[in-house]
């Protein structure tokens, strides 16, 4: 769980030093091996990605902490009132007529006081005011992947049904997101990690996620042709090349889109997950987050999705200690690690 956590993180600080920079000025910067190390990084820190994935792990820990007193919990209003509280942390003013929740240490550490390329349908929608849900949503027309960027703790939750944590996720992306490929995209991650950590392998679990998706309706169908995109890609090209092959940002690109919506994000991020596969844990994150962040796209989100993907699948053992130590943020990200843990280890 906490490795899935981390390496989200430093997926998307190696992504977000070159977000909107194309592969040329990425080059230029860079080298042809493009960005590779967060420790080489002045500051490597965190983007709205992360920030979000820690207010969703809040609401989780709240609602688990309910539960584990023996009371209901509307999982649903704790996400969107931590949802709230990120808003906040982004200079922005609640409308009167919306809740006022009050801070938690996560609201009020300063490190998570930083607007760093926040999205404009999670700002929109939550300034909205109104708690947007399925039958109701809020933002009907956006897929954009702010939602897929902060479900991975959706599947982080043990001793709960997977197709339930789907679900939420699905439900969760609601409240900014309203189109049926953001609700789709990010319940797919989410069963994607919950599978994971559940013992199954990487390839067993994007198969099953895309067998569920098949089986979902027509509102899961840029989802599902995505990530079965992703898997023909991956597999093709470790055939002809095996795991070392080379860094290609402009096909990336032609092959799936630049991750600024749901279902691309999340295929660009599958498809550096099974391409590059390696035995060495270390070795296959690496490959896995520098392949993400390193294109013309949404790289910081793509590059943070697959490190929660790889992160699950091997825990902490996978993390370059330099690289969590280089992380401006590392100790707040671990703090509300260390509090869903908490949560989680008195779960019911």
């Amino acid at each position: 769980m906490r490795g899935s956590v981390l390496a989200g993180a430093l997926g998307d600080a190696l992504g977000y030093a070159v977000e909107f920079d194309s592969w040329s000025a990425i080059v230029a910067r860079w080298g042809e091996a493009g960005v590779t190390d967060p420790a080489g990084l002045d500051r490597p820190v965190i983007s709205d990605d992360t920030q979000m994935t820690l207010f969703t792990l809040e609401a989780l820990a709240e609602a688990l902490r309910w539960a584990n007193e023996g009371s209901a919990a509307d999982e649903l209003a704790c996400l969107w009132l931590a949802y709230l509280r990120w808003y906040r942390t982004q200079g922005e003013l609640l409308p009167g007529d919306a809740p006022q929740p009050p801070a938690t240490w996560l609201e009020s550490d300063p490190s998570m006081r930083h607007r760093r390329a926040a999205g404009n349908a999670c700002l929109s929608g939550l300034g909205s005011g109104r708690m947007g849900t399925v039958e109701r949503p809020v933002n009907p027309d956006s897929k954009g992947c702010g939602t897929v960027m902060r479900s991975a703790p959706f599947g982080l939750v043990p001793h709960v049904p997977v197709e339930d944590m789907v679900r939420l996720a699905a439900r969760g992306s609601a409240l900014t997101h309203g189109h049926p490929t953001a609700a789709a995209a990010a319940g797919a991650l989410a069963g994607i990690v919950a599978r994971i950590i559940r013992g199954a392998s990487l390839e067993d679990a994007v198969a099953a996620t895309v067998a569920t998706l098949a089986e979902a309706g027509d509102g899961a169908a840029e989802t599902l042709a995505a990530l079965r995109r992703a898997v023909e890609e991956a597999e093709a090209d470790r055939a002809d090349h095996g795991p070392d092959s080379a860094l290609d940002p402009p096909r990336l690109a032609q092959r799936f889109g630049g991750g600024w919506v749901a279902e691309e994000a999340l295929a660009i991020a599958v498809y550096c997950a099974l391409v590059d596969a390696d035995d060495d844990p270390a070795t296959h994150l690496r490959r896995a987050l520098v392949r993400a962040a390193n294109h013309d796209g949404d790289s910081d989100s793509t590059a943070a999705i697959a490190g929660n993907i790889v992160g699950a699948l091997y825990g902490t053992t996978a993390l370059d200690p330099a690289w969590v130590e280089a992380l401006v943020e590392r100790d707040v990200v671990e703090r509300e690690i260390d509090e869903f843990l908490a949560a989680v280890g008195g779960a019911r």
